[in-house]
């Protein structure tokens, strides 16, 4: 379907005629007469040409111009037929802890020992893949929190932007209660039924002004579910000169107030040993939270601007040449 997207732009049509109509020029030629004996001295005369003249073919030309720019700038386009696209009406933000304790070296993938950092890269990369038509940001928090990505349907780019964090860029303590406080602030803004806050991380509430059941309590008039993820290993091997110990890595882990966080807010709390009940984990999260598969519609939408712009172009040079051989 065609249509102009700023149709009162063509009010300006007639302004060159309102112009003519105004501004009239001011001629001061003399009154004079010719007298012929009579009618016939005329018939030697040329007959009068059927072609436009010059000047008057440099008006239509100008008003060409002026009729293909003034188009233009209504703007229009072409309307396709609607298409739907999945959508769930769900925000969901990730909270990643970037502390220094999450480059612990106690996870295994492929046989590798891999840190906590990025083992949870790795899971969270499958379960953004999978949400499809949900709007989802990326929080990041140590010291201090950050917005790391705003709520958007792009996943690649969600992923992207998680790939290219690093262990301290906000910070080494870790501030449980302000990337709490952070997301509900920004989930709070949003209209939608459905707000999800997954929060990840490996140790206590270190650092920060909020108090992480204070910010719980926030979340939960505000709405919004949250599932936490204590991460990290119950044990693992240390190499010391005498040998090799095993040692528990996880003792900073407060699951006492992961757990009051998630009973305050109707979410729930998940423990990860490893990098296969991390993967378990963003399953059960997938069965929680479904993904609906609901539609919202859009009509695609071509720009025709460009041609009636180029037509008054291509008139304007015209002008302009003829006016320059003129001169010439």
């Amino acid at each position: 379907m065609f249509e102009f997207a700023w149709p009162w732009m063509l009010l300006v049509l007639p302004l060159p005629w309102l112009a003519r109509r105004l501004l009239r020029p001011v001629t001061t030629a003399s009154h004079g007469a010719l007298r012929v004996p009579s009618l016939d001295d005329f018939r030697e005369l040329p007959t009068q040409s059927l072609l436009i003249p010059a000047a008057h073919r440099g008006v239509w030309l100008a008003l060409l111009a002026w009729l293909c720019l003034v188009v233009a700038a209504a703007n229009p386009r072409w309307l396709g037929e609607p298409l739907g696209v999945p959508s769930t009406g769900r925000d969901l933000m990730l909270a990643v802890d970037l502390s220094e304790s999450m480059e612990t070296q106690d996870f295994i993938f492929n046989d590798q020992t891999i840190d906590r950092l990025t083992a949870t890269k790795i899971v969270a990369r499958d379960f953004i893949q999978r949400r499809v038509g949900d709007r989802i940001g990326l929080l990041v928090f140590g010291e201090q929190a950050y917005l790391h990505v705003p709520l958007t349907r792009d996943r690649r780019t969600v992923m992207q932007l998680l790939d290219e964090t690093a262990i301290g860029m906000a910070g080494r303590s870790t501030a449980i209660g302000d990337a709490m406080g952070l997301a509900v602030k920004r989930l709070r803004e949003q209209d939608t039924p459905e707000k999800v806050l997954i929060l990840m991380t490996d140790g206590a509430n270190t650092a920060g002004q909020v108090e992480p059941l204070r910010a719980a309590e926030l979340a939960a008039a505000a709405g919004l579910k949250v599932y936490t993820i204590g991460i990290g290993a119950d044990e693992m091997l240390v190499r010391q000169l005498f040998g090799t110990i095993k040692v528990n890595p996880s003792t900073d882990l407060d699951e006492k107030t992961m757990r009051g966080i998630a009973d305050a807010t109707g979410g729930r709390y998940f423990r990860a040993r490893d990098v296969k009940s991390l993967e378990a984990i963003y399953a059960e999260l997938d069965k929680l939270e479904p993904v609906v598969r609901g539609e919202e519609h859009y009509r695609p939408t071509k720009a025709l601007f460009p041609w009636p712009l180029a037509a008054g172009v291509l008139c304007a040079a015209l002008i302009i040449w003829r006016q320059l051989r003129r001169v010439a």
